[in-house]
């Protein structure tokens, strides 16, 4: 198990559990052991600073007039990031499988792009088409009431994002490829696209998926700007 090193103060140390606190990390859950044991009174200041850090995260959308549902209030991949992710893109055409509200598909359009946005809850591409709108990128995307999955043998593109559900407690649970048969049907289609974008939970076992590359994706806030908000997953 891997250690942190001696010298932290009482402070210091309450700060690390408290952000390990019950993480799941590639399949495996953290494990904090602080010796001697933290006083009571660390561990509380340590989880009410925590909380209050938890407040000042990365919006999921920075304009006004976007709208949400319940799943994207906590799934929707924060405008920064998505917009930094789509900028690194070299191509022109993405498919992306999946969209939900659009935050994904909306980046990649700003950043020029080409997109054909997949969704097979009527209700959740509705917002995507509306969040598009807000951004004045609704021309640039191509709106798909669909299952991806089937779909899929009649796709090609130069890119293949696909964020498959994760469900609330992605991070307290061990997730495998097995859990996330959108990506499954992905990856099986890695020979129809240029290359194959995943966003998988941090819990994610990336040793089921060896042909790709994962990394580590933080948040861009003051409170989450030490916290991985997801992998990345790349397949070239």
């Amino acid at each position: 198990m891997p250690q942190v090193g001696s010298g932290l103060s009482i402070v210091e140390a309450a700060d690390v559990a408290t952000r390990l606190r019950g993480l799941w990390l590639d399949g495996r859950q953290v494990v904090v052991d602080v010796t001697p044991p933290l006083p009571r009174a660390a561990v509380r200041e340590a989880r009410l600073v925590d909380a209050q850090r938890r407040r000042d995260t990365t919006p999921a959308f920075a304009r006004g007039g976007t709208q949400l549902d319940e799943e994207g209030r906590y799934s929707l991949t924060p405008e920064l990031i998505a917009l930094d992710m789509a900028q690194r893109f070299g191509g022109e055409h993405v498919v992306d499988l999946g969209a939900g509200a659009g935050g994904n598909a909306i980046a990649f359009a700003r950043a020029g792009c080409t997109v054909t946005a997949i969704e097979r809850d009527e209700k959740r591409l509705a917002l995507a088409r509306h969040n598009a709108r807000c951004y004045g990128v609704e021309a640039q995307i191509r709106f798909i009431h669909a299952d991806g999955v089937a779909l899929l043998p009649e796709l090609n593109a130069d890119l293949l994002f696909v964020d498959p559900p994760w469900g609330r407690d992605y991070n307290k649970q061990r997730v495998g490829l097995v859990d996330l048969p959108l990506l499954q049907a992905a990856l099986s289609a890695r020979a129809r696209f240029g290359a194959v974008w995943a966003k998988v939970p941090v819990s994610f076992v990336t040793g089921d998926t060896p042909q790709a590359r994962p990394e580590a994706v933080f948040g861009r806030a003051p409170g989450d700007a030490r916290r991985i908000k997801f992998l990345l997953l790349t397949t070239p």
